[in-house]
C-alpha cells in the first residue's frame, strides 16, 4: 500500500491476540463510533480500526501539522486492555529511534477514552515490496538493517517486539524505514533498567490461558511454546525476514502448518532452499546462525545488522570465501583425475568466482578452457560433432562445383577425337555421382568413415579412370593430389592418412599394372631419351591435344589451389579465433602480477 493514507493503522490493533497488524486493517468492530473531540486538532477520517482501538487522520492546529491519533473504541475497557493501550503509547514514546515511529501526545478525549498522537506515515510495507518481481536486494537490505538497529535499542531499552514480521515493516517515500505494531511488545523485569521505566506496565509472555502472542511463521520455537521470551526471539523472527528477502519466499508454510514446522525446527539455509538465486555465502550463514534452535547461539540483533552492514559495504568476509574457493578447487582436481571434466570446470569456475585473485584457479579455468581433452564428455563430443559437420558441409560446397568442372571438358575431348565412348562415359558419370554426392553431405553431413566410403570410393576409381584417359604422367598425379587434399578436409576421416593417401596411390597404379601386365594396352613408353604418352580413349595430335593438356593441367591445378586456399583459411581462422579467445580470457583472469599489485595498492591506501 502506497500513499499517504498512513501505515500508521498497523499500529492499531493492542488488544489483537496473534496478528495485531491484520486485525488493524479489519474495518468494523464494536463500540462507540461518537466522533472524536480532541482540543488543539481538526479530526479526519478513520483509516484503521481494530478490535479495541481506531486510528484517525488530523491536523493540529497548534503547529500545523498533520498527524494520527489513535484511541480507545470504548470508553468502558477492561484495565488489562486500557494498560495495554497505554503500554503501547509509552513504549514507543520511550524508544527514541528514527525508524520507530514517535509519539507526539498522550491524554484523554473529551468522553475520558485515552487517546495518543503519532507521526504521519506515507510508504510502503516491507511485504509489498517482497511481493514484487523487480524488488532491490540491496534497497531491501539496508532497511532490515535499520530494523535490526532499532531492535537493538528496544532491546537495549529493555522492550522485546514479539510481533515482527515483513507487515509491520514499512519503507517510507523517502528511504525512512519504520518497524510498527509494538501493541504486543514486552518490558523485560530488568532490575538494571534506566528509571522511570518501571511505570510501564509489563505482559507475561501469555495475555490469557492458551492465547500465544506473536504471529506463526515469525516467532521463535520459544515463543511458539509460550514460554518467557527474551531479545533471541525478536532475533528469530528478523532471521525469518532476512530468509524471505534471500529466499523470496517464507521459512515456514503460512496457515496451519507454521507453528509445526516452527516447533520441528525446520530450518532450511536460504542458499540450500533457492540454490539458483546466488546467495552470497555470508549472508546465508548470518540469515541460518539467526534462526538457530537454541536462543543462546542466536547473534544479538547488532551483531545480525553489522553481518549485513559488512556485505552491502563489499566486506565479504574475504577468508571464508577463500576457504570455500580452496574447497572447490580441489573438488575441480578431484573430478579432473575421474575424467568429470564438466564437473570440473563448473567447480574450478566457482572458485575463481569466490576468489577471484586466485592464480591456481585462473590457471585451471585456463587449461580447461583452452587444452583440449583426450576423451570429450558427452556434452562436449556434440558440440565438436556439430561443429565439424558445419567444416564438412563448407568443403563439400567447394567440392560440389569443383567436379562439374571436370564434365566441362567434355567438348575438347570431343574435339580431340573419341575412341572409347565408354571411358569418357564412365569419368562423366563418376563425375556426376561425385557431385550429387558432394551436394548430399551438404544437406545432410557425413558424421563417420562409413558414410564417406562411397565418397573416397569414387575419387579413387576417379583417379583410375583419368590415368587411362590421359596416361599415369602427365594430369593424373595432379587430379591424385587434388583427391587427397579434397578428403583430408573432411573431419571424419582426417586421421586416416594411410587410407586417403594409399586409396589414391592404389587408382593411379592399377591400371599401370593392368598395362604391365598386358591385360590393357599401354598409356606410357620410354623411347630413347623420351618419356612418351598416349591414350586409347581418345585420339591425340595438333592443337585440340594441346588444349586438352594444358587446359586439363591448369584446371587441376586451380581446383588444388582452391581446395589448398581453403584449408588453410579455414585453418587461419581456427587458429586466429583460439589465440584471441585464450588472449581474453587472459585479460578476465587474474595473474600474479596484477594480484600483487592489487594487493599493495590496498596496503597502500
Amino acid at each position: 500500500m502506497t500513499g499517504d493514507t498512513g501505515k500508521e493503522d498497523t499500529l492499531l490493533d493492542s488488544g489483537a491476540a496473534t496478528t495485531p497488524t491484520e486485525a488493524a486493517l479489519t474495518p468494523g468492530g464494536t463500540g462507540d463510533r461518537r466522533p472524536l473531540a480532541v482540543a488543539g486538532y481538526d479530526v479526519g477520517e478513520v483509516i484503521g480500526r481494530g478490535g479495541m482501538g481506531e486510528v484517525l487522520l488530523a491536523r493540529d492546529r497548534r503547529i500545523g501539522r498533520d498527524v494520527a491519533i489513535k484511541r480507545m473504541l470504548t470508553a468502558d475497557a477492561s484495565a488489562d486492555a486500557l494498560a495495554r493501550f497505554l503500554r503501547e503509547a509509552q513504549i514507543q514514546a520511550r524508544l527514541d529511534h528514527p525508524a520507530i515511529v514517535p509519539v507526539h501526545e498522550l491524554g484523554h478525549d473529551a468522553e475520558g477514552r485515552p487517546y495518543f498522537t503519532m507521526k504521519r506515515l506515507a510508504g510502503t510495507t516491507m511485504q509489498e515490496l517482497l511481493g514484487q518481481n523487480d524488488a532491490q536486494l540491496q534497497r531491501l537490505l539496508r532497511a532490515f538493517v535499520d530494523v535490526c538497529l532499532a531492535i537493538d535499542l528496544a532491546h537495549a531499552k529493555g522492550v522485546i517486539h514479539r510481533d515482527l514480521k515483513p507487515s509491520n515493516i514499512m519503507l517510507g517515500d523517502y528511504g525512512e524505514v519504520y518497524v510498527l505494531d509494538w501493541g504486543v511488545a514486552r518490558v523485560t523485569g530488568d532490575a538494571s533498567a534506566a528509571p522511570g521505566e518501571a511505570a510501564i506496565v509489563t505482559l507475561d509472555g501469555v495475555t490469557q490461558s492458551g492465547a500465544i502472542l506473536g504471529t506463526p511463521g515469525y516467532m521463535a520455537p520459544e515463543q511458539a511454546l509460550g514460554t518467557d521470551v527474551g531479545p533471541p526471539a525478536d532475533v528469530y523472527a528478523l532471521g525469518c525476514i532476512l530468509f524471505e528477502i534471500l529466499a523470496h519466499e517464507p521459512l515456514h508454510p503460512r496457515g496451519e502448518g507454521a507453528l509445526g514446522s516452527t516447533l520441528g525446527n525446520n530450518v532450511e539455509p536460504p542458499g540450500r532452499r533457492r540454490p539458483e538465486r546466488g546467495i552470497a555465502p555470508e549472508l546465508d550463514e548470518a540469515c541460518t546462525d539467526a534462526l538457530a534452535s537454541d536462543p543462546a547461539a542466536r547473534p544479538t540483533a547488532r551483531a545480525l545488522a553489522e553481518r549485513v552492514q559488512r556485505y552491502l559495504d563489499g566486506d565479504r568476509d574475504l577468508e571464508r570465501r577463500r576457504g570455500l574457493a580452496t574447497a572447490q578447487l580441489e573438488r575441480a582436481h578431484t573430478a579432473l583425475v575421474t575424467g568429470d571434466r564438466a564437473v570440473a570446470m563448473q567447480a574450478a569456475g566457482r572458485a575463481l568466482a569466490l576468489d577471484p585473485e586466485s592464480t591456481a584457479a585462473a590457471t585451471l579455468v585456463t587449461r580447461l578452457m583452452l587444452e583440449p581433452p583426450r576423451d570429450p564428455p558427452p556434452g562436449l563430443r556434440t558440440e565438436l560433432t556439430a561443429a565439424d559437420a558445419t567444416v564438412v558441409r563448407d568443403h563439400a560446397r567447394t567440392s560440389a562445383w569443383s567436379y562439374p568442372v571436370i564434365i566441362g571438358c567434355t567438348p575438347v575431348l570431343i574435339w580431340n577425337g573419341v575412341e572409347s565412348w565408354p571411358l569418357v562415359g564412365a569419368i562423366i558419370a563418376v563425375t556426376l555421382a561425385l557431385t550429387l554426392g558432394a551436394w548430399r553431405i551438404v544437406q545432410q553431413p557425413a558424421r563417420d568413415l562409413r558414410g564417406m566410403v562411397p565418397y573416397l570410393v569414387g575419387d579413387v576409381l576417379l583417379v583410375t579412370l583419368v590415368a587411362r584417359l590421359c596416361g599415369p604422367l602427365i594430369i593424373t598425379p595432379t587430379v591424385a593430389c587434388m583427391m587427397i587434399m579434397s578428403a583430408v578436409a573432411y573431419p571424419p576421416v582426417a586421421g586416416r592418412t594411410v587410407l586417403i593417401v594409399g586409396g589414391a596411390i592404389a587408382g593411379w597404379l592399377l591400371p599401370v599394372g593392368l598395362e604391365q601386365a598386358g591385360i590393357l594396352g599401354s598409356t606410357w613408353s620410354v623411347v630413347d631419351d623420351a618419356v612418351l604418352g598416349g591414350s586409347h580413349a581418345i585420339h591425340l595430335g595438333g592443337l585440340p591435344t594441346i588444349v586438352l593438356v594444358f587446359g586439363g593441367s591448369l584446371i587441376t591445378i586451380a581446383i588444388a589451389g582452391v581446395h589448398a586456399a581453403a584449408l588453410s583459411r579455414a585453418n587461419i581462422d581456427a587458429q586466429h579465433k583460439l589465440v584471441a579467445q585464450a588472449w581474453h580470457l587472459r585479460q578476465l583472469l587474474p595473474t600474479q602480477a596484477a594480484t600483487d599489485a592489487g594487493r599493495d595498492q590496498i596496503a597502500t591506501g
